[in-house]
């Protein structure tokens, strides 16, 4: 190798030596000897030929020379070019970087990404937030670890599926450690690499818990020095305070100025909005009246939505709750008085109201619905109060005296949750509730778990021999609505059926 290179730099020289040589030796030829004409023609042609050569030779380094000088200067152009870019992209990057990072921290929705292995890779704040988890207990854990061995069992199919190239989407209850029970919508989306293989998925999650979803723990009753207590009925009435008297007895009550502040300046400012999700007849032309089910969204800066299960805790922490449910009814038939009253009669539709703990212990809520109803001249049959079924053990006389005065105002009653506590069903027909909301993670379940369609299949049964009509909740699949419909279920909502959308549209 270093021989030829060693040749490749002397072989210029050795040419122009060979060309000397040969014309000194032609004029050598022609001057000092006597050779004849042949000879000298002879060495005349190679001298030529040598110089022609040589001619060639300096013209192609000539053009190989502007040829890698061009390619030189396309290179730099290039290179430049991608420098630019490459700055640009920069900048961008970097002014981009701030708001980038604001999405992450803001975005309601929880994030995170799962590798093909079942470990996160990343994870949003919302994401952790609503775990209440450090992100050192996050990252590169299983997602087993992170939700928990029961949750991830429920999850399980989904996520099988999500890693063998499908998407989906489901609705999930999650339990949290203090025992509350949340409603979530999650989409799962593979990822692929350039190749097309599966390397993971990202999960996506929006809190849609309803307010009768809500189940913390029981707390103990407050003893006789105990400064907590509710806020008096008397400061409730809507006739007879106003929102700023409310906010100022909320205050001086809970001794937590700012959380009682955020529920009621909200309601004041009007920053909650009515949304309805279909509960559709699932018999086949039965003629039977599409129903609504009632939800709340709390408006935040940017128009951002704020889940229920966000600021129910805070909202009950500081006994705002009754309030917020007389603020639902209110808009609920200020609404319907606003659309046409043939047409809300000829529909026959029930919207459904979730009701809080403290607002069936409420005496005077009964009185307001009586108000209210009088006001906006709108039936009660139009509403169907939702009762937890886990308020029949825990509420049991203010339930029924609940149930007895809000049917006196024409109104019906649902008792949700059903199937997720052992209730005797002759309560039920003491009761006299006309619809049963049978637990959303009974329905979730029963396609895989034959004790849980043993469930539905028996509560749907004695349903009928009693008198009361059935909806499923959580429904989110097509293979659901077959399986509740060939058992006889009578109605059912989620995601399968219909997506909430504004009480407005």
């Amino acid at each position: 190798m270093r021989g030829r290179e060693l040749f490749r730099a002397v072989q210029w020289y050795i040419v122009a030596a060979a060309v000397t040589a040969t014309a000194a030796a032609l004029v050598f030829a022609i001057y000092f000897t006597e050779a004849g004409l042949p000879w000298i023609s002879f060495l005349t042609g190679i001298l030529v030929a040598a110089v022609f050569a040589e001619a060639v030779r300096v013209s192609r380094s000539e053009w190989v020379v502007m040829r890698r000088t061009a390619q030189v200067s396309s290179l730099k152009d290039k290179l430049e070019h991608e420098t630019t870019l490459r700055k640009k992209a920069e900048e961008k990057l970097t002014s981009d970087k701030a708001r980038l990072q604001l999405l992450d921290e803001t975005l309601l929705t929880m994030v995170a990404l799962i590798d093909t292995e079942g470990h996160c890779r990343y994870h949003n704040r919302a994401f952790r937030d609503w775990l209440h988890l450090r992100p050192e207990l996050i990252d590169g854990r299983h997602i087993r670890e992170i939700f928990g061995a029961k949750a991830y069992a429920d999850i399980a199919t989904a996520v099988r599926q999500s890693l063998d190239g499908q998407p989906a989407r489901y609705e999930h209850t999650q339990q949290m450690p203090n025992g509350a029970v949340y409603r979530l919508s999650v989409e799962q989306i593979p990822q692929f690499d350039e190749a097309g293989k599966v390397n993971g998925f990202y999960f996506l999650a929006d809190d849609i818990t309803a307010r009768g979803d809500l189940h913390p723990p029981e707390k103990p009753a407050p003893g006789p020095d105990s400064t907590e207590r509710k806020i008096p009925a008397a400061a409730l009435a809507r006739n007879e305070a106003t929102v700023q008297e409310l906010l100022i007895d909320a205050e001086r009550i809970t001794g937590q100025k700012e959380a009682g502040k955020r529920i009621m300046v909200a309601i004041q400012k009007g920053e909650f909005r009515l949304y309805c999700q279909l509960i559709s007849p699932l018999p086949a032309n039965s003629g039977k009246a599409e129903h609504y089910e009632i939800l709340i969204r709390l408006m935040e800066e940017e128009e951002g939505m704020l889940p229920p299960g966000a600021f129910f805790p805070l909202a009950e922490r500081h006994g705002l709750m009754p309030f917020l449910d007389r603020w639902v009814v209110q808009h609920v038939l200020e609404w319907a008085s606003s659309i046409n009253q043939q047409q809300l009669r000829r529909k026959d539709s029930i919207y459904f109201i979730n009701v809080a703990a403290a607002t069936i212990g409420d005496p005077d809520f009964p009185d307001f619905l009586q108000t209210t109803l009088l006001e906006y001249g709108i039936p009660g049959s139009v509403l169907c109060f939702e009762v937890p079924e886990s308020e029949l053990a825990s509420r049991g006389a203010s339930a029924v005296e609940f149930i007895q005065r809000v049917r006196r105002c024409g109104c019906r009653v649902a008792l949700s949750g059903f199937g997720r506590d052992a209730v005797p069903f002759e309560r039920i027909r003491g009761f006299q509730v006309e619809f049963l909301k049978i637990d959303g993670s009974i329905i979730l379940n029963m396609l895989r778990d034959p004790t849980d369609l043993a469930k539905v299949v028996s509560i749907e049964q004695v349903a009928k021999k009693i008198g009361v009509k059935t909806v499923a909740e959580l429904v989110e699949s097509e293979e659901l609505i077959a399986k509740l419909r060939s058992i006889g279920v009578d109605f059912a909502q989620g995601f399968g059926i219909s997506r909430p959308r504004s009480l407005s549209e």
